[in-house]
């Protein structure tokens, strides 16, 4: 057995993301290798919904806070504005060594708090999910085939546990990157949070047709059934940025509207001829 640090893992949010972490992790031969427990906590679960994450693979569900905190790596999965507020927390009750991540779709602001509190944090974001939410959604391949970003200081990726992290990501079948939590937010403004908030206005825009509408349009909204409990933390941590793509993507629909109106019709078969090339290249690389 390869030497591993760690040993305990404790998940604060058993939500889509959350049980998909612990129900990949539990099937994975590495982490049965270290034999790590899964402990967890949500504040929204019954009795009958801590056993059915008992019967996925969650070892204890927690609810006193020290012994919740009590592990070698903790895991916030609760909404981005929730796990900052948890980080003040973690830092009285765990133990000084504990590394903390989280699974938020959002960076900088969270690791800014981690970094006053003087926790060792490494951010964490699987560009993965769905647009239903809780554990009855989750799934152990949720993540498999897709990136996890990483932003942390050099220090605490170079630690021996950081290394562990991302084996067990890997062992799941994760590709991991490294961005700085200030590149990472201006990326998923532009990948994730603009198409979001494109998907609900488009919908919204075409309220009255809806009923007349093809399966196109109804991939093209596809996103529009994402909960606004999970995205407003998401749109309040990251405003800035979000608020400057979607003013850059009015600029760029304001030039189409401009050149179909007055007939440039070659510029708008560049578009497509563009685009057709993106979309190729996007496809070769979710399939490979």
């Amino acid at each position: 057995m390869r030497s591993s640090s760690i040993r305990t893992i404790s998940i604060v949010g058993l939500g889509l993301i959350g049980a998909s972490v612990l129900r990949a992790l539990k099937k994975s031969p590495l982490a049965a290798e270290q034999k790590i427990v899964f402990k967890g906590y949500d504040p929204s679960f019954t009795r009958e919904d801590i056993s059915q994450l008992e019967a996925i693979g969650l070892d204890r569900f927690e609810t006193s806070k020290e012994k919740l905190y009590n592990a070698d790596l903790i895991i916030l999965a609760a909404p981005v504005e929730a796990n900052i507020q948890l980080l003040a927390e973690i830092r009285q009750l765990a133990p000084e060594e504990t590394l903390v991540s989280d699974v938020s779709s959002t960076k900088a602001a969270i690791s800014t708090r981690a970094d006053e509190l003087n926790l060792r944090f490494i951010g964490m974001h699987p560009i993965a999910g769905r647009e239903q939410q809780g554990y009855h959604a989750s799934h152990d391949k949720l993540l498999s085939g897709k990136t996890v970003v990483l932003c942390a200081d050099e220090a605490t990726l170079s630690s021996r546990d950081a290394a562990n992290l991302m084996e067990l990501l890997q062992s799941i079948g994760c590709r991991t990157t490294l961005m700085s939590p200030e590149e990472h937010d201006r990326v998923v403004a532009a990948i994730s949070h603009l198409p979001q908030l494109l998907s609900s206005t488009l919908i919204t825009y075409c309220e009255k047709n809806i009923s007349k509408s093809g399966p196109g349009f109804s991939t093209l909204t596809r996103l529009a059934g994402s909960s606004w409990d999970v995205w407003q933390d998401i749109v309040s941590t990251n405003r800035d940025n979000i608020s400057q793509e979607l003013s850059g993507f009015c600029s760029y629909l304001e030039q189409l509207a401009d050149d179909i109106r007055n007939g440039r019709l070659d510029k708008v078969g560049m578009l497509f001829e563009k685009a057709n090339s993106l979309y190729d290249q996007l496809n070769k690389k979710e399939s490979s």
